[in-house]
């Protein structure tokens, strides 16, 4: 199964552009989407989603244009969006089972299908409370459920662990992850620790454009050599800020711990190993 892109473009207006001759192609497993609020990740994902359409380019699910045939897509389709609603009367099953009924999902094994969905997203205890008593979180994760429930082949998650604590977002990735082998996999995120520990690929955006897409190690590859580390008093930070990229800072008693990125470290700074993060930065601050 593969997902191909080319050329896409997306005109809002004559001073607002969305994707700009974007063009890449996404095989089985996690893709990982990167990029700054703007960058065109959502965007995106609307238009491989069906719900928006692009002013020009072309979409192709194993030979089939879903511009013209969107229902190609549709029917081995999950989608995350980030502004995911419920209806707050409603408790999960009933949630889930009318979910369901719109996408056409049905027969004796629903309700296990379902029971087995709220297991993996840890709701089993709540699901017969309605969703409006539900916190952010848990509404989140209602919202993860909802997108597995046609045990798709195309699964589109926009910011799915926004609001979700470290032990649930550990479960997220773990329960996709074992869906990799079998499915196309996009996941959007601002958290790069979130996009790291999955992603068999990286695309990193900017501005509706793509700037790179691969394996980790050869996006890291842009970076290595160039990240340090320093101890710095306040003076000898604000010298380094003036002159280089600044990657994160920490305090150690009365120093600061100064990581960052340059091709001419500053007297007693220890080069380190890179990161993808040191290299998101570095590719997006560099292509401003």
């Amino acid at each position: 199964m593969s997902l191909v892109i080319k050329n896409l473009t997306k005109q809002y207006n004559q001073h607002k552009t969305g994707l700009s001759d974007y063009s890449i192609t996404i095989e089985k497993g996690i893709l990982g989407l990167l990029g700054p609020n703007g960058a065109g990740k959502s965007t995106l994902m609307k238009i491989i989603a069906t719900i928006s359409k692009p002013t020009k380019g072309t979409l192709f699910l194993d030979g089939e244009d879903i511009v013209t045939n969107p229902d190609h897509i549709r029917k081995v389709l999950g989608y995350l969006p980030q502004d995911f609603g419920v209806y707050p009367n409603l408790n999960a099953y009933e949630f889930l089972e009318y979910i369901a009924a719109m996408k056409g999902v049905g027969g004796n094994g629903l309700r296990k299908r379902i029971d087995m969905l709220l297991e993996g997203v840890n709701l089993i205890a709540d699901a017969k409370r309605p969703i409006g008593t539900y916190s952010g979180g848990m509404k989140q994760r209602i919202g993860i459920a909802q997108a597995l429930l046609n045990d798709p082949k195309v699964l589109i998650f926009d910011e799915p662990t926004v609001g979700l604590d470290p032990e649930e977002r550990v479960r997220f990735r773990q329960l996709i992850s074992d869906m990799a082998d079998d499915c196309i996999i996009i996941l959007s995120s601002h958290i790069v620790s979130d996009i790291e520990t999955i992603a068999d690929e990286v695309a990193i955006m900017k501005n509706g454009i793509l700037l790179t897409k691969g394996i980790q190690a050869d996006i890291i590859n842009h970076v290595e050599g160039k990240v340090v580390e320093t101890l710095a008093s306040t003076d000898e930070v604000a010298q380094i800020k003036a002159k280089h990229l600044i990657i994160n800072t920490s305090r150690q008693k009365d120093k600061t711990r100064v990581r960052y990125i340059t091709n001419q470290p500053e007297m007693g700074a220890a080069p380190v190993n890179a990161g993808l993060e040191d290299a998101y930065l570095f590719l997006t601050h560099n292509n401003a």
